[in-house]
């Protein structure tokens, strides 16, 4: 089953997801947080792409990314016929870095998008399954060529020798089968990928903790960003351990789900066990899970895709794009900047 590819594709993407999973939390108040000014960023498949957006659009403020099975930002092109035959799993897919550049320079000099020199401190790492039938790795290649335009090479890292399906790949067990490419696509792979994209993203980490033991709290995200109307779900996650809880100082780091990975679809799976949290207990970093949600209209996104083809506005890839717009409302009214 490929997670990206939009319903009117594959039927079988309209069916719901049966996951055993535990309750999802109750709405609760967020607490005052004492958060640093620049964040980091991570996402999954649709997730890797949003990752990646919102780092070149707020790059100043974003320290570093991690981009799991996806492809260059602006892959796409605005157009879903680019997406299909390009972004994703056929054997033809040439992403035309040359077109997507161009564009991505405009928007630079627009100020649409963060100038090339204010990406020049970023960590960036990179991740592609060799047995990722959904993303090819030739797309992941592309978007690793992408930033080496930008970063210095011991900033950025590739990770393309692990045979893994199309997922988000943990050293947990009783997950997924990393051999497989299924809902809720959070794989037993004996592969620490928070741990190693974290320790690349903030540098040397405490080790994780056995059991995470901070709150999962439940937010309104409607409330909390006034942008995120019509374009996010009305709910969102935020993990807050218990020393950030307290009033510490503490790191902030979003997580930005896959298509069909949402929490109306696979509950807790992804919030809670991607291994994110477990560092987040031992290292005072604060989790947000930002959450879209499946629509069969207005807009038309029935998988619960983050828009990295343009479904919410020509302008999706930049600044100006109507999630990036959401995204950061939360994260300024987080960091308590609004």
């Amino acid at each position: 089953m490929r997670p990206f590819i939009p319903s009117v594709f594959s039927t079988a993407m309209l069916c719901s997801v049966a996951v055993q999973a535990a309750a999802l939390p109750e709405l609760q108040a967020i607490p005052e947080l004492k958060l640093s000014p620049s964040l980091t960023v991570s996402g999954l498949s649709s997730g890797g792409y949003m990752a990646a957006q919102f780092h070149l659009a707020f790059a100043p403020e974003v320290s570093g990314a991690a981009i799991l099975a996806a492809g260059p930002v602006y892959c796409a092109r605005n157009d879903l016929r680019q997406a299909l035959a390009h972004c994703m799993n056929q054997a033809t897919a040439a992403p035309d870095l040359k077109a997507i550049n161009a564009y991505l320079q405009q928007q630079q000099q627009a100020g649409k998008l963060a100038a090339p020199a204010a990406l020049a401190n970023s960590r960036v790492w990179i991740f592609s399954g060799s047995a990722d039938s959904t993303v090819l790795p030739q797309v992941s290649a592309a978007l690793y060529q992408q930033y080496q335009q930008w970063l210095p090479a011991e900033q950025l890292v590739w990770i393309n020798d692990q045979p893994f399906a199309h997922h988000f790949p943990t050293a947990k067990s009783g997950l997924t089968d990393c051999n497989k490419s299924e809902a809720p696509f959070v794989a037993s792979c004996e592969y620490d990928a928070a741990g190693k994209l974290l320790s690349h993203l903030l540098g040397e980490l405490q080790n994780a903790a056995s059991n995470s033991s901070g709150t999962l709290l439940k937010f309104d995200q409607h409330q909390l960003a006034s942008a995120a109307r019509g374009q996010l779900a009305q709910y969102g996650y935020l993990y807050v351990p218990t020393a950030c809880a307290s009033g510490n100082n503490c790191r902030l780091h979003v997580s930005f789900h896959g298509c069909r990975q949402d929490a109306s679809q696979v509950g807790d799976a992804f919030i809670r066990h991607t291994g994110l949290n477990e560092y987040a207990d031992t290292n005072q970093l604060v989790i947000l899970y930002p959450q879209v949600e499946k629509s069969a209209m207005s807009p038309f996104n029935p998988n619960g895709c983050w828009d990295w083809w343009g479904y919410s506005g020509e302008d999706y890839a930049t600044n100006a794009g109507a999630q990036i717009k959401a995204v950061k409302q939360l994260v300024d009214a987080l960091q308590q900047r609004r």
